[in-house]
């Protein structure tokens, strides 16, 4: 199990395009993906969890992969984050 903890940098936050983009990445991998925030723990792989977290700006945020290929997906999807989703 790989965990690690963001921020969300981007100024818009975590808002429907970003989200849309991070289950498609999700999606490509057979590992288990989450992300908890204020004490929600919510399935990555889910348009309608992700979009639920309401994360601005400044927030933190812990992804947690967990399977075979969790590597991978923890590389990509963490890079993504940490773009700031290729909006800054």
């Amino acid at each position: 199990m790989i965990e690690r903890k963001l921020t969300i940098i981007n100024n818009a936050g975590l808002h429907t395009r970003p989200a849309a983009t991070i289950v498609k990445l999700a999606s490509k991998y057979k590992c288990d993906f989450f992300l908890n925030k204020d004490g929600f723990h919510i399935n990555g792989k889910s348009i309608i969890g992700v979009m639920t977290l309401a994360a601005e700006k400044g927030s933190e945020i812990t992804l947690i992969f967990d399977g075979e290929d969790e590597e991978p997906a923890s590389r990509e999807i963490i890079d993504y984050f940490q773009r700031g989703f290729d909006e800054l």
